[in-house]
């Protein structure tokens, strides 16, 4: 299952939602991804300054600090404003897929998530990096 493009590259998942979190994680890994994960808003910002993450999954709905915030905060440093952001929601309200791409994120992935589908939806956002 790994792939050279999957080697090294350094995903952050950031969910409040541990059974959500792990099997996101363990999806990514099985695919040859390093992964390291934050369970909100204020540990995600952390670990983004430590980790350098090569991209971000990030869901909406977290404690402390919420997902559009953590982003648009992100956005605005110089040490991860290129990282891309992808959304992950459980929200398919209207209109919840254009405040997360207007936030910051690159891209948007509603929850439940595709186990099947994830590995070809977040190759594209690390093409660059």
């Amino acid at each position: 299952m790994d792939t050279d493009e999957s080697l090294s590259k350094k995903i952050l998942v950031v969910d409040d939602n541990q059974d959500n979190r792990e099997l996101v994680v363990k999806v990514l890994r099985k695919y040859g991804y390093y992964v390291i994960e934050a369970a909100d808003g204020e540990e995600a910002l952390k670990k983004v300054e430590t980790e350098r993450p090569a991209l971000i999954l990030m869901d909406i709905s977290l404690p402390k600090i919420d997902g559009y915030e953590v982003t648009r905060r992100l956005k605005r440093q110089e040490h991860s404003k290129d990282i891309p952001i992808i959304a992950l929601t459980a929200h398919a309200m209207k209109g919840d897929r254009e405040k997360a791409l207007c936030s910051g994120c690159e891209g948007y992935i509603s929850k439940p998530i595709n186990v099947r589908e994830l590995p070809e939806q977040i190759k594209q956002y690390l093409k660059d990096t």
